[in-house]
């Protein structure tokens, strides 16, 4: 499972972590020249499910990267998610990546499932880029109308390793349904789609940038339908965390006839502090804004230089982006 690749990525850096600091104090030149020995032009771009908005996103940001900066080459690989991205980012397998920014601000803190306690202090943000809403999806057939009437339902509650199954969690929570009360099926976007028109789960929930053509897709070979969050539960969840009220507007699919309540968080970019100098990270942060009318894929829409501090949280910022935003007069938090 991804947690425990994560546990044992954290392991490991932490029994790295207590060696170099049994080497005393005094060493911070030699420190310095160490960090940018470590410092690379080969990056890996973490993104998130083939069906979902990461996987395309990252592909086409890769391709303007490695177009846009001297001597930077590119990888985007296919993975869980938020939480499997920044834990990949801290281990040094991984120097970029999507997350939402709750996932985000969690693993900076020390507060993310499965990892409680060890706080990821190499993550950097880079930029918001757009909001990703949760969808609760559900056969039209089902006779569920009702997120209450899920109790005893099978639920495709996120990959593991995903920002989804933070979110899936705690409104599940808010409406009194803990893991006890539904059978949690633990997949990808993708996957979960499939076993819903097949019949084999009851529902599927996934934080995702609207529209995504997996839902638009499947909703043109099985009649389905997005389930709200109710007024009082979507302030609730606002309140709890890096979540916000938001609504699927009614023209995002074509099954829907009025807009749908809901919460979202925000995709965010997040660099390697340690891996990824200031000079490249500035770079990358320079061409996302300056080339994004040239991505294809339909969130990019979203993109506003503006906006791109929204949700930062407690991430720090990656001392490339800070620069890059202070030359452009953003203010930063």
């Amino acid at each position: 499972m991804v947690s425990r690749r994560i546990l044992s990525a954290v392991a490991a850096v932490a029994s790295m972590a207590m060696l170099a600091a049994c080497g005393g104090n005094g060493e911070t030149a030699e420190g310095d020249e160490q960090a940018e020995e470590n410092f690379t032009s080969d990056l890996v771009f973490a993104t998130g499910g083939t069906a979902g908005v990461y996987y395309p996103f990252g592909g086409e940001l890769a391709a303007i990267y490695e177009d846009q900066i001297d001597d930077v080459t590119v990888n985007y690989v296919e993975s869980g998610g938020s939480a499997e991205n920044v834990g990949q980012i801290y281990q040094g397998e991984w120097q970029l990546g999507f997350s939402d920014n709750g996932t985000a601000d969690l693993a900076v803190q020390g507060e993310l499932p499965d990892l409680e306690g060890e706080e990821l202090d190499n993550i950097g943000w880079i930029a918001n880029l757009y909001p990703e809403a949760l969808h609760v999806i559900v056969r039209e057939d089902s006779g569920i109308d009702s997120i209450e009437e899920l109790e005893g339902a099978t639920i495709a509650v996120g990959d593991a390793g995903s920002g989804t199954r933070i979110t899936s969690d705690k409104v599940l929570e808010s409406y009194g349904l803990g893991e006890d009360d539904y059978e949690p099926e633990v997949t990808d976007f993708g996957s979960s789609t499939e076993m819903l028109a097949d019949g084999q789960i009851d529902a599927t929930m996934f934080v995702v940038g609207t529209p995504v053509a997996g839902l638009t897709q499947i909703s043109a070979q099985t009649d389905v339908k997005l389930l709200p969050l109710d007024d009082e539960t979507a302030q609730e969840v606002d309140d709890s965390g890096s979540e916000t009220v938001y609504d699927i507007p009614a023209d995002a699919y074509d099954f829907l006839d009025e807009d749908v309540q809901t919460v979202a968080v925000f995709a965010t970019i997040v660099a390697s502090t340690d891996q990824i100098s200031e000079d490249v990270g500035y770079e990358i942060t320079k061409a996302t804004f300056e080339n994004a009318d040239d991505i294809t894929v339909e969130a990019a829409q979203f993109i506003d230089i503006d906006e791109a501090l929204l949700g930062i949280g407690n991430v720090p910022l990656h001392p490339g982006a800070e620069r890059y935003y202070e030359e452009e007069g953003i203010e930063l938090p």
